[in-house]
C-alpha cells in the first residue's frame, strides 16, 4: 500500500472514530512521526494531506526537515536543557515539556529569537514510561511555564501503556483528558499507533502515527 493510500485510510479510520463518538473530525489533527523514517515516505505522506510532522531527534530533524515542503514541526522527544536553542530554532511547537529546567531552558531561547513558542506538558500516565511530569503536579508546572512570557502553554501530551489491555490504555487516557481539562488550552496530544482508537473516544485533539502510516522504522543504532 503506497504511503499515499495509508493517510487516507488513517484519516477514514480516525474520523469514523470521531463520528462515532459524536465529535468533530476536523478537531483531531494527525501528526506524522518521522522518527527513523526515510524521508522519501514522509514527503508522500505530506503530497497527500500530512500537515503536522513529529521528530524525535535534533540532528534527525535538522535533515529531514530541509527536504520537507512547509510543515508544522512538533518536537516529541525528550527534552534535553543544552538541546533548547537547536529546539527553538527548528521546531513550531515542543509537545515534551516535563521539567520547569527545561521550560525555562526554551523561554530563554524563544525570548532570545523574539518568537512565542506553544509547548505541551508531557504528563506520565504509564507505569513503565521514563519521562513526564505526575498528573497531580501538572497544573504547578503549567503555571510555572506561564510565568514566562516567550512560551504558550496549549495543553498536555501523554503517551500511553504498553499493554494489550484496553481497559488499562482507556484509564489512563482518561485520566489525561481530566488532566488536560485542569491544566487548560486546546490540545491534548495522546495516541499513536496502537491506541489512538482509545484516545479519540478520550478526546484527543492529537494524534501521533508512525508505524501505522509509514511502515517499520529503520533498526534504531545502539
Amino acid at each position: 500500500m503506497s504511503i499515499a493510500s495509508r493517510f487516507a485510510a488513517l484519516r477514514a479510520a480516525i474520523d469514523a472514530e470521531a463520528k462515532a463518538c459524536g465529535r468533530d473530525p476536523d478537531s483531531i489533527a494527525i501528526v506524522g512521526v518521522a522518527k527513523r523514517q526515510p524521508v522519501e515516505r514522509v514527503r508522500e505522506a505530506v503530497a497527500a494531506g500530512l500537515r503536522d510532522v513529529g521528530e524525535n531527534y535534533v540532528q534527525e530533524a535538522q535533515a529531514a526537515f530541509a527536504r520537507l515542503p512547509p510543515v508544522r514541526r512538533h518536537f516529541i522527544g525528550h527534552l534535553q536543557r543544552n538541546k533548547a536553542r537547536a529546539v527553538v530554532a527548528l521546531f513550531d511547537m515542543v509537545q515534551s515539556v516535563d521539567r520547569l529546567e527545561g521550560g525555562a531552558a526554551l523561554a530563554a531561547e524563544a525570548e532570545r529569537a523574539e518568537r512565542i513558542l506553544p509547548v505541551l506538558v508531557q504528563l506520565n500516565v504509564s507505569p513503565v514510561e521514563r519521562f513526564g511530569c505526575s498528573p497531580d503536579e501538572a497544573l504547578r508546572l503549567a503555571e510555572a511555564l506561564r510565568r514566562f512570557p516567550a512560551l504558550r502553554v496549549d495543553g498536555v501530551m501523554a503517551i500511553g501503556p504498553l499493554t494489550e489491555d484496553r481497559s488499562a490504555i482507556a484509564a489512563a487516557f482518561l485520566q489525561a483528558a481530566k488532566t488536560f481539562g485542569r491544566v487548560g488550552g486546546s490540545t491534548l496530544s495522546i495516541g499513536m499507533s496502537g491506541d489512538w482508537r482509545e484516545a479519540v473516544r478520550a478526546g484527543s485533539t492529537m494524534v501521533r502515527i508512525g508505524t501505522q502510516l509509514f511502515g517499520e522504522r529503520a533498526t534504531e543504532n545502539v
